[in-house]
């Protein structure tokens, strides 16, 4: 694993403060190895820092709670979602108490007439839609991992459906947290829009649980589309590939998803999903609207895939091959790994602008190539945005090498293209000596604000910025 930064630890007031939560938890702060390492643990390579105590909170009063014996002891807390992330985002380095939010899983209403609906943050995004499916409605951010909708806004998670419906921070309305001192405070109403005062839903969106714990979401639906239709296409390389997904875009094809698969990422999704596709450079599409609006959306993305040398487009209405087609590429890391057996992947992700991404692509497969590494690469590249996920032997220090020189000149080359060194995985530990290289000054009063929030540090330290 690679090594975490580790930070000064407040001995005397993590002892007193567990003292006080036992007292009041009882069996629901738990102090056990075996917990404290998987709430410490993610899919990430960054080696894993426990927390020296774990309590499972049941409401927003109880989160308060915690938060205030904590912050009068001067103790770190992280909250905890479902441990989907990637960049070490619920390590604790300087010890202290995990929340675990899954026990806040309620959906505590659903305004059809208004299109949103409030929700605890231990709901997932795959519970809510159940939830939904019979009213007619669906949240459509779609990480791929069934991650809690708390996590994905902390996040400011994306995925797959972001190129129609956009990310977390532009479908999350309002929400509810607990600041560092305990007070639980509310950003807004259920309101469109407003222009009251500054927008503190959209500063802890994204925030990574460093300025509050998220309470209660309220988040924009959407109506289930008439129809749904979606599409495949080969090319003959990535760089074509990348071609029509810019020219799709650039026609202001509505397309509500567009997903690439490198040639090693189809010979993967074949094996691992059973699939006979053509092993070859892949785009995978979904279009919404009416039957007349996905069926011109589709043979408008034909004509342009042409154009570029595509080839075996094929499009279905049918809701089971929809589906098979999209597992496999939810299954994709699962699918990677059967690639190398027995090594780890190591998933990264740049974004940037549609104009740069053949180029990005093509230069991210190219590096690869020249270190000897296996680095398949999908991306949600209608955004602009990839992830290469490289295939390591952990016990070989030169392959580990290797794969943090890829990661470090990935990175730079994304913020060189005037991209970002993240699309959608988060800072947390592991992206965060590029944020400064991205934001130059702007990173100081990122940590002025930090501080003005949070001075003394205790809300998931060691991530985003440098303390």
């Amino acid at each position: 694993m690679v090594k975490a930064t580790r930070m000064p630890r407040n001995e005397a007031g993590i002892e007193t403060a567990l003292g006080v939560l036992k007292q009041r938890f009882g069996e629901r702060l738990n102090t056990g190895q075996a917990i404290r390492e998987q709430h410490g643990h993610t899919t990430t390579w960054i080696e894993t820092q426990a927390p020296d105590a774990v309590v499972f909170a049941r409401d927003t009063g109880e989160v308060a709670e915690i938060v205030k014996v904590c912050a009068a002891h001067k103790v770190p807390v992280i909250a905890y979602g479902t441990g989907t992330s990637l960049e070490g985002h619920v390590n604790a380095p300087a010890g202290g108490v995990c929340i675990d939010l899954m026990e806040m899983n309620k959906v505590l209403a659903v305004h059809g007439e208004d299109l949103d609906c409030v929700v605890q943050p231990g709901v997932t995004r795959e519970a809510l839609n159940t939830h939904l499916r019979d009213k007619g409605l669906f949240f459509p951010i779609d990480p791929g991992a069934n991650a809690s909708l708390g996590g994905m806004a902390a996040t400011r998670a994306s995925g797959t459906n972001a190129v129609r419906y956009g990310t977390m921070k532009d479908n999350v309305i309002a929400l509810e947290a607990v600041m560092a001192d305990g007070t639980v405070i509310r950003t807004g109403k259920r309101a469109k829009k407003s222009s009251a005062g500054y927008d503190l839903t959209r500063l802890l969106v994204g925030s990574e649980g460093t300025l509050g714990v998220i309470t209660e979401i309220t988040l924009r639906l959407q109506g289930i589309p008439e129809a749904i239709r979606a599409a495949r296409c080969s090319f003959p390389s990535v760089d074509a590939a990348c071609r029509a997904v810019m020219a799709t875009i650039q026609y202001g094809v509505p397309v509500a998803r567009i997903e690439l698969l490198d040639e090693m990422c189809v010979k993967a999704a074949n094996a691992y999903s059973k699939l006979d596709l053509p092993e070859t450079p892949l785009l995978l599409l979904e279009f919404h609207g009416s039957e007349a609006g996905v069926a011109e959306q589709a043979e408008t993305f034909a004509s342009i895939a042409e154009e570029v040398g595509g080839n075996g487009f094929a499009a279905t209405s049918s809701t089971e091959e929809r589906n098979r087609l999209w597992k496999a590429r939810h299954d994709m890391y699962w699918a990677c790994l059967q690639l190398r057996p027995g090594a780890k992947g190591i998933a990264t992700d740049v974004c940037v602008p549609i104009s740069r991404l053949a180029e990005c692509v093509g230069a991210a497969q190219a590096k690869a190539e020249e270190l000897g590494l296996l680095a398949p690469i999908v991306g949600h590249v209608g955004d602009g945005n990839f992830h290469c996920s490289m295939l390591i032997d952990m016990d070989v220090p030169h392959e580990v090498e290797m794969a943090e020189t890829y990661i470090a000149w990935l990175n730079e080359l994304a913020i060189s293209m005037d991209g970002t060194c993240t699309g959608e995985h988060g800072v947390g530990q592991g992206k965060r000596p590029y944020v400064v290289r991205e934001l130059g000054e702007a990173v100081r009063f990122m940590g002025a604000v930090k501080a003005a929030l949070d001075p003394d540090n205790i809300l998931n330290p060691g991530k985003i910025i440098a303390e």
